[in-house]
């Protein structure tokens, strides 16, 4: 990995969606970097059991909407440590040709000790040859009480240059910093 130069930092209070959007606020989501990396810190949900979700939009896209196939596995440790030890794949979680957003964290708590933070790479989001590839790990505590680890990783599909992303939580608003670097 390269030397991470910071973008942007969107802050999220009570917010239904944060956006990062090439061209405006000093947003680069172009060519100037062969990779993005997305920090998301102390993202906490309004509505309990919530996932965080991103999807992208195309040049002169609109609706968030781009085809994804993915993969979601985690790894689970039950706060009472009980017997909820698992590493397993996730198949309601991924997508194989999809237009949903993609979840990152699944079943992210509302309490005041839950949480999700993590990070995202993305790869050559201005290529018009080859699909746009994606990573995340995250590390979420759950609306049931126990800690998971969940890895995401897939592409979109797609043949165009990517200029748009956009992070929501599936239902409600959300707390939370999201920081954009570009990596060279």
């Amino acid at each position: 990995m390269g030397i991470p130069t910071l973008i942007k930092t969107l802050t999220a209070s009570g917010d239904s969606s944060l956006s990062f959007v090439d061209g405006t606020a000093d947003v680069t989501l172009d060519s100037t970097y062969d990779e993005y990396m997305f920090v998301f810190t102390d993202i906490g949900p309004a509505t309990d059991a919530a996932d965080f979700s991103f999807q992208m939009n195309v040049a002169a896209g609109s609706g968030y909407n781009e085809t994804i196939t993915s993969s979601f596995f985690s790894a689970e440790h039950d706060e009472a440590g009980g017997s909820g030890y698992l590493l397993s794949y996730r198949s309601g979680e991924d997508q194989a040709q999809g237009t949903s957003f993609q979840i990152l964290a699944d079943s992210v708590g509302n309490g005041s000790d839950e949480s999700c933070a993590g990070i995202l790479h993305l790869f050559s989001p201005s290529n018009t040859t080859y699909v746009t590839h994606f990573y995340s790990t995250m590390s979420v505590y759950r609306s049931t009480n126990n800690q998971r680890q969940e890895y995401v990783a897939g592409y979109f599909n797609l043949t165009g240059a990517v200029d748009e992303i956009q992070f929501k939580m599936s239902s409600g608003n959300f707390d939370g910093v999201i920081q954009m670097y570009g990596i060279s």
